[in-house]
């Protein structure tokens, strides 16, 4: 059995004037999130072997706050620039990259793509994760999704939403 954990990246402050939107980083409520979603992977005994974060401040700073709580390897971890231009097809076509080389993944990304690849790719799935997922990807949201063939063998329709918790679940 093999797993992928798709994490949107946590609240992020505004930008400042001159700033990029790619160097926004996290307000308060979002150290306090990642850190939180951190200690219930922690509980859950979620530890992906391997985490593609996208290389925008807020993703990288929603991983340091993971790292503080949870069982991840810090020496698993690769920043990609395109993470955060890709639609929700070019984070299958990452996922599909690394996964052949990982029996568990972590994808710290940005929405519309989280929401639209996740509901893309759990055709099944526990009925109060999917109940919580049609309810919208917010800010910190994670999707748990059990493959039986693989994280490379990922598609439409071939994963099961084993979970999905946001900090307001905590």
């Amino acid at each position: 059995m093999t797993r992928l954990f798709l994490l949107r990246h946590s609240k992020a402050g505004w930008a400042e004037p001159g700033m990029r939107d790619f160097d926004r980083p996290l307000d308060a409520t979002g150290k306090a999130d990642a850190e939180a979603m951190g200690a219930a992977m922690r509980a859950c005994g979620y530890a992906p072997e391997l985490v593609i974060c996208s290389s925008a401040r807020r993703c990288r700073e929603t991983f340091d706050g993971l790292l503080r709580h949870s069982a991840i390897d810090h020496r698993r971890v690769s920043h990609l620039d395109s993470l955060y231009t890709e639609d929700a097809h070019g984070y299958l076509t990452i996922i599909h990259e690394y996964g052949q080389k990982t029996a568990s993944m972590m994808i710290i990304g940005h929405n519309p793509m989280m929401e639209d690849l996740a509901m893309a790719i759990s055709g099944d799935g526990e009925d109060q994760a999917r109940g919580a997922m049609i309810g919208g990807f917010p800010t910190s949201g994670l999707a748990v999704i059990r493959f039986n063939d693989g994280i490379s063998e990922a598609a439409p329709g071939k994963g099961y939403l084993e979970a999905f918790f946001t900090p307001a679940d905590l």
